[in-house]
C-alpha cells in the first residue's frame, strides 16, 4: 500500500476508536455539567439533558475501565507512536519531517497524562458539590484544569497528526481495511514487554500508577 494510504492495525483502529468516542463524550458532558452549575468563565445557551451528571459519571466510568487497556497497548505495542529517548534529540530539526514525527510523539504522549489527570481529578469529586452550588474545591477546579488539558491535547493530537500524515492518515484510522495476518491471533506479534528507554518507562510509571491511584483514592475520600 502506498505511502498516501497508509494501513493501521485493527486493533489500533478499534482501541483508538473507543477512546476517541469516549473522550468526546466525555469533554461535551463535561461541558454541559459546567455549562449548568458553573458558567463564571462564560456559557452558552445549550439544552441539557436532565441527570447531565450521571450520564457523565457513566461516560467517565467506563472510560476509566477502558483507559488500562488503551494504556498497555499504547506502553507495549504502540511505545514507537510515543515519546522517547531519540524524540528529545530530535527536536533539534526544526520543521524537518522527523521534527514533526518527533512533536506527533509528544501530543499523543500528552493525551495519554491529560486523560489521567483527569480519571484521578475526576474519581475524586462528589455529585453533590456543583448542584449545590459549591464550586469551589480543589479537586473541581483540578478536574476543570484536567478537562482543558484533554481538550488541547485532543486538539494537538488531530492536528499535528494532519501536519505528518495528512488527510490520508486521519481517514487510515477509521478504514474497514483489513489485511492478511492482522486478525486477532496476530494482534500481539511485536509486543515489547520491557522498555530500555528510561523517559518510556517513568511516563508509563506516571500513566499506570494514576489510573491505579484512579481506582483506590475514593476509597479514602469517602
Amino acid at each position: 500500500m502506498s505511502q498516501s494510504h497508509p494501513y493501521q492495525p485493527v486493533l489500533l483502529r478499534i482501541l483508538h476508536g473507543v477512546a476517541a468516542i469516549l473522550t468526546v463524550l466525555a469533554l461535551i458532558s463535561g461541558f454541559l455539567i459546567y455549562n449548568t452549575y458553573d458558567k463564571r468563565w462564560g456559557s452558552l445557551s445549550l439544552p441539557t439533558p436532565r441527570d447531565i451528571q450521571g450520564i457523565h459519571g457513566t461516560i467517565a466510568l467506563a472510560f476509566l475501565l477502558f483507559l488500562p487497556i488503551f494504556s498497555l497497548y499504547s506502553f507495549h505495542l504502540g511505545y514507537r507512536r510515543l515519546v522517547q529517548e531519540q524524540s528529545l534529540s530530535q527536536l533539534k530539526q526544526l520543521g524537518k519531517p522527523v521534527w514533526w514525527i518527533s512533536i506527533h510523539r509528544f501530543a499523543n504522549t500528552l493525551m495519554l497524562l491529560a486523560a489521567t489527570f483527569a480519571v484521578v481529578t475526576g474519581r475524586m469529586m462528589k455529585e453533590e458539590w456543583l448542584p449545590a452550588g459549591e464550586i469551589y474545591h480543589q479537586w473541581y477546579l483540578a478536574h476543570l484544569m484536567a478537562w482543558v488539558c484533554v481538550l488541547i491535547s485532543l486538539a494537538l493530537h488531530v492536528l499535528i497528526g494532519a501536519k505528518v500524515g495528512g488527510v490520508p492518515l486521519l481517514v487510515s484510522m477509521f478504514s474497514w481495511k483489513i489485511r492478511d495476518g492482522d486478525t486477532p491471533p496476530f494482534w500481539f506479534q511485536g509486543i515489547k514487554i520491557k522498555h530500555s528507554d528510561l523517559i518510556l518507562k517513568v511516563i508509563e510509571g506516571v500513566v499506570i500508577g494514576g489510573i491505579i491511584m484512579a481506582f483506590i483514592l475514593p476509597v479514602f475520600n469517602s
